[in-house]
């Protein structure tokens, strides 16, 4: 099957089957890191990256030619909308090299995260995906849609469901603290209930809360996030940052106010997409949130109230005009229509056009918001990652993004116009995504990674949606492989539903992404019954670490040593790296290990070992912390 998806211009036909399953020959390897690219062939095995260089003498069943294209890992979207008939083929996110999402954002999504995740796997999947849990559905499986306070009784409730969505593999707690009736918490009652997850070292992506007390202020919203963050213990992450509507032109200062939390030791980080319109449903933001307590029937009636509607309609054209540039901003993707276009035809205004289409339907509304400079501004922030609002989806009217986010930030905001470099560009979309939610296998390429593998060709890479047109698919992604296997070949999919569910655990914490600097890591014990010695370097210009690791373990007969390391990823406490082993049989496995300094999971708080190799093997264990030393 994987020969048979490989067939055409891109094999090399007739290469017996050899020491690897695919080599991606002589292409530019941009690996993750932001640092300099580089000219290497790629070599996997499996579902792993094997070999990273010179393999111009080595042998495969499968080769890619790359001359002149560039070899990254699989993108990560980390603010996916994902439709789940759709994850088993994932087309429109494949011609992005997207290979990984992450589901839930915005709050939203079920909240019994391992009957969602079963359920989509066995639907099969085109690229991997994990989930958030979503405040929003938390509050309102419990509270319910009105405008009420918290009892002490609700929030034990839906910190257990939160407890419950991290303990079965989610990837953090997402909110959208600006959509009803998650909008009626208290920052108060949201810090209460969220920082049940402190212990699990995640993150809390939040859709910001614009508010009219606020003047619908951006910097407010934002702030708020961070002081969620920085209370509950968890990475802040601005989801989808923008700046709208009257404060455009302030990027400077919002950006010092992440700045500003990462001095005090709160690491804040956020991710955007390189358009200036959002997608929602039209009443979510603009029908003022008195209006909707309660949910879509009593929002009805308070439509139908001559004195209340007149309200509504005033307050509606208020938020039009300090969000989204007026009426103007306003656009009708199902219908291919311009809000001021339907004013006109029904001889309205705008706050009343919107509450007359409301009352038939609510459809979803494009709405326009900021500057390019302010964009541009995001984008180059080093803590954003570049992720759509967007996810695997068939439908053809609506957001360009859905179509063409990674490929537009390629093509136009590094080929064009400049404003990132290819290396940071393709960090910003690999390497620090996966990090913000935790991902220790995936986002870079280096021995030992799964192998998710996006080849495209810096010279074409462009994305073609529009917002009349907003399914035209991007151009220049060239080969897309997920988990080794290839899912789109020569820029077409070839139906490979190679996807999977991805969990993660409490030894995962979110974190920044950073290379510079040496670190050190060592460990000399027994994890379980298996004698471990950890002893590696990475010297600050060096690209992977160097020294010893070593697994002798008699009772399931392993006796490895790795010989070909990856970079080693180090933060507070905290230490990862893959490689691949060489056992004692002369066998070739990679390996994934995680040293854990802090491990708060442990009730004696001792410091964690987990080791995961090919073929199955598995080994973790609680050891003492004066065993381990991390240092950078």
């Amino acid at each position: 099957m994987l020969a048979a998806a490989l067939a055409g211009a891109a094999l090399q036909p007739g290469r017996p089957t050899g020491e690897f399953d695919i080599i991606i020959r002589h292409g530019t390897v941009v690996d993750g890191t932001g640092t300099a690219m580089y000219r290497a062939d790629v070599a996997i095995v499996d579902d792993r990256i094997a070999a990273i260089g010179d393999l111009s003498h080595a042998t495969a069943s499968s080769a890619i030619e790359a001359t002149g294209l560039y070899v990254a890992p699989g993108f990560i979207n980390i603010h996916s909308h994902a439709v789940p008939s759709a994850l088993p083929t994932a087309e429109n996110m494949l011609t992005q090299g997207v290979t990984t999402e992450i589901l839930n954002p915005d709050g939203g999504g079920p909240v019994d995260i391992d009957r969602q995740l079963t359920t989509l796997a066995d639907g099969g999947l085109a690229v991997n995906i994990g989930a958030y849990v979503g405040f929003n559905s938390v509050w309102t499986q419990v509270v319910g849609p009105a405008n009420r306070r918290a009892s002490a009784d609700d929030i034990a409730k839906m910190q257990a469901l939160i407890d419950n969505g991290l303990s079965h593999g989610a990837w953090g707690v997402s909110a959208g603290l600006d959509y009803k009736p998650a909008y009626y918490a208290t920052t108060g009652e949201v810090t209460k209930i969220v920082s049940v997850a402190e212990k699990w070292r995640t993150n809390f992506p939040n859709h910001d809360r614009l508010t009219p007390e606020s003047g619908y202020s951006s910097r407010v919203g934002i702030a708020e996030t961070i002081a969620i963050g920085e209370q509950t213990g968890l990475v802040p992450v601005v989801t989808h940052m923008k700046i709208q509507g009257r404060e455009q032109g302030s990027a400077a200062d919002v950006i010092g106010l992440m700045k500003a939390a990462t001095r005090r030791g709160h690491y804040a980080a956020a991710d955007a997409y390189p358009y200036l319109a959002g997608q929602t449903a039209l009443d979510a933001l603009i029908v003022p949130a008195w209006a909707q307590d309660g949910g879509r029937a009593e929002m009805l009636k308070r439509f139908a109230d001559p004195q209340l509607r007149a309200r509504i309609v005033n307050e509606a054209e208020e938020a039009m005009d300090a969000r989204f540039n007026g009426a103007a901003g306003v656009y009708l993707p199902v219908t291919g229509r311009q809000l001021v276009d339907v004013m006109h035809e029904m001889d309205a205004g705008a706050g009343e056009a919107v509450v007359r289409i409301v009352e038939q339907e609510n459809t979803s509304a494009i709405l326009r918001f900021g500057s390019e400079p302010d964009l541009v501004a995001v984008l180059q922030y080093p803590a954003t990652a570049i992720a759509c609002d967007c996810g695997a989806s068939t439908a053809t009217r609506t957001h360009p993004r859905a179509y063409g986010t990674f490929p537009r930030v390629l093509g136009h905001y590094v080929r064009e116009t400049h404003a990132l470099t290819w290396e940071d560009a393709v960090r910003k979309m690999t390497a620090l995504p996966a990090s913000t939610v935790g991902i220790v296998d995936r986002g870079l390429l280096e021995p030992g990674m799964t192998a998710d593998v996006t080849v495209f060709d810096p010279a074409t890479v462009i994305d073609h949606a529009t917002y009349d047109d907003p399914a035209r698919p991007s151009e220049g992604i060239r080969e897309v492989i997920v988990n080794g296997r290839v899912a789109l070949h020569d820029g077409k999919a070839t139906g490979e539903r190679g996807g999977r569910v991805l969990i993660r655990t409490g030894h995962m914490p979110s974190r920044p992404f950073e290379v510079g600097g040496a670190r050190h890591v060592t460990f000399r014990g027994t994890v379980d019954k298996a004698r471990v010695t950890i002893d590696l370097s990475q010297p600050t210009a060096a690209r992977h670490a160097s020294g010893t690791l070593r697994i002798d373990d008699p009772l399931n007969t392993l006796h490895a040593e790795m010989d070909d390391f990856g970079l080693l990823q180090v933060t507070d406490g905290w230490a990862s790296i893959t490689g691949r082993l060489k056992t004692r049989s002369g066998d070739r496995r990679s390996a994934t290990v995680i040293i854990d300094r802090k491990n708060p999971m442990a009730a004696d708080h001792g410091a964690a070992i987990v080791i995961d190799v090919e073929q199955g093997y598995h080994v973790s264990g609680t050891v003492a912390p004066a065993s381990v030393k991390i240092s950078r």
